[in-house]
């Protein structure tokens, strides 16, 4: 059951062909397709059309020309951030999905996706690559409105959320096909794009209008595992033009391996193209693409400033090219700004599909825009803020734009708490696009004018529910999920640094029902000198040793209470520091 239920508006009448017996084939329902492609950690800059003069992308130049150019489109300064907002058209304060790891990036299960509306609307759904709102049931890609799914854990391949095997591994890698744990052959952003025109073409045939969101997790790193033939082609080329890092040839070789996992995006996209032109798709085939958030590195991104995380420019301000040649006309720019949120709701109004009722859309439909209407919006200010930490400041790493101006506190994302009042800047964008020239000093009206529009904006998001920034529990012993994996990924972390070996910290579960569980500790390879493990869950605890040469200690429980309790387990060693495991599996007996 989904969380609402909306009329399907396009029913039969809406066919390509009036019977089935007439064609031998399912009707087709003429509402155009969706195919949603975003990359990960790719900046604006890392492409031939936005001015990069020395990567190599024909496909993804000629595609945008082929549709719209939004040229002011903003992102947040991280991933899963962006990903919140794009799948719920909302603010990412609203979702709960406030940062990238240790259960900051887990979303709400009762926020509505775009997955799930359009799927009550009669669309096939399609998830490929990277979800990064939730490994676990029930804030898996599978629990919010995607029948087919096809991805990795956590932020991205080559983090503690690996399952055993596939640690690394970008060739050959280890997936998850609908929930079950699987080895594949080949590149992975290859096997995304591979996965999703089979499954497109399946759905097509029968006789369903779909929506595929392919998310690869390329470029973002690790760097060791990138196309040969490409890295070798960018070695040979001089980079120093695009590196802005003072240690430009110390990241020459990190930006030949980003620049040869970007080309194999082009060469995907490319593939992907064609096969819409073959199927005879195209037409009526809605493509987006489009990146969620700023470069990896410091390296060329225009006339712009910043990277990933960063809150200028550079670091929030993405490629976005739609393909519609139904109703778009090709070769067009749009300079009206736009954001993640507004991509639900314009997805929604193109397809003719009515917004979830009673849900709180901070984003508007583009349409228009893009069909060429000349649009008297109202003015309207964007608001964009994400830094490290279980609960957002007010004013901490922040930037808030209108269509002219933009006021911003760049505090740092690292930082958890950001000390001391705001220093806040202001640009004209309208003639410093680069963000050169601060004018708070000389416009102080301005910078009160939105900064009170910010405080108005924090406190709303801020108390979208009483309980707003906790993480949502993961729900143990469940049928939908009867063997749940817990990583370092969605653990509250009260030990050391996140993800160092040193660490440790706990999981807020939600056992569904009460009774006899197995709990598996699993331990790396290089925690072989562990002499004990001890579990808590909840108020109670277990200790067993550590046989020489095992990693994964079984606590059989009979009695284990139903409903919300915290699980944890320390690792001890003779004579050094206690800390975490790798892994805990937990399932029902």
């Amino acid at each position: 059951m989904h969380k609402f239920s909306i009329l399907v508006l396009l029913a039969a009448a809406v066919t390509g062909c009036s019977t089935t017996e007439e064609t031998g084939a399912p009707p087709q329902d003429d509402r155009p397709n969706i195919i949603l492609v975003m990359t990960d950690d790719q900046g604006i800059g890392d492409l031939g059309v936005t001015g990069n003069p020395v990567i190599e992308t024909p496909h993804l130049d000629r595609f945008a020309e082929q549709g719209v150019h939004m040229t002011t489109f903003y992102v947040s300064p991280v991933c899963a951030p962006t990903r919140a907002s794009l799948m719920t058209g909302r603010y990412n304060y609203r979702t709960r999905a406030v940062d990238t790891f240790v259960g900051r990036a887990m979303m709400e299960p009762a926020e509505v996706t775009i997955a799930e509306v359009l799927q009550d609307a009669g669309y096939a759904t399609g998830l490929f690559g990277k979800w990064h709102l939730g490994d676990n049931y029930p804030m898996r890609p599978q629990d919010q409105g995607f029948e087919e799914v096809l991805m990795h854990r956590g932020g991205g391949i080559g983090q503690p959320s690996d399952p055993p095997a596939g640690e690394n591994r970008y060739t050959d890698p280890v997936l998850f096909e609908n929930g079950v744990e699987k080895s594949f052959k080949g590149y992975c952003a290859d096997l995304y794009f591979d996965h999703a025109m089979k499954w497109m073409e399946g759905e097509h045939r029968a006789g369903r209008p779909f929506f595929a969101y392919i998310a690869s997790n390329t470029p973002h790193g690790p760097y060791h595992d990138v196309p040969e033939d490409l890295y070798r082609k960018y070695k040979q080329k001089d980079l120093s033009n695009v590196i802005l890092s003072e240690d430009g040839e110390k990241d020459a070789d990190t930006v030949a391996r980003i620049f040869a996992m970007v080309e194999n995006i082009d060469q995907n996209m490319g593939r992907l193209l064609v096969w819409l032109d073959e199927l005879g798709l195209a037409e009526n085939t809605i493509v987006i693409f489009l990146t969620d958030n700023g470069p990896n590195t410091l390296r060329y991104v225009g006339d712009l400033r910043g990277m990933k995380t960063h809150v200028h420019g550079g670091g929030i301000r993405t490629s976005f090219f739609l393909r519609w040649p139904k109703r778009v006309k090709s070769g067009s720019k749009i300079d009206t700004m736009a954001a993640h949120i507004d991509v639900m709701p314009t997805l929604l109004d193109a397809v003719g599909v009515d917004p979830p009722a009673g849900v709180k859309m901070d984003g508007v439909s583009f349409v228009p825009e893009l069909e060429g209407s000349a649009m008297n919006r109202p003015e309207r200010a964007l608001f964009i803020q994400t830094h490290r930490g279980d609960v957002p400041q007010m004013y901490h790493n922040v930037s808030i734009h209108t269509d002219r101006f933009k006021l911003v506190n760049p505090s740092g994302f690292g930082n958890e708490i950001m000390t001391g009042e705001p220093v806040w800047e202001l640009y004209d964008l309208s003639t410093d696009p680069g963000e050169s020239n601060n004018l708070a000093a000389q416009h102080p009206k301005q910078v009160e004018l939105l900064e009170k529009q910010y405080e108005d904006w924090f406190k709303d998001v801020s108390s979208t529910r009483a309980d707003n920034y906790a993480p949502p529990r993961i729900i143990v012993g469940s049928t939908h999920e009867p063997v749940t994996v817990l990583t370092r990924q969605d653990w509250r972390h009260f030990q050391g640094r996140p993800w160092a070996p040193d660490s440790n910290g706990a999981w807020k579960i939600h056992a569904e029902a009460s009774g006899a569980y197995r709990v598996s500790v699993l331990l790396k390879s290089t925690q072989a000198a562990a002499l004990s493990v001890e579990l808590r869950w909840g108020e109670a605890s277990w200790t067993k040793p550590v046989p020489a040469g095992d990693y994964e200690i079984v606590f059989d429980v009979d009695a284990m209470p139903a409903g919300p309790a915290d699980v944890m387990a320390i690792v001890r060693e003779n004579g050094g520091a206690d800390y975490g495991p790798w892994h805990v599996q937990v399932e029902r007996r």
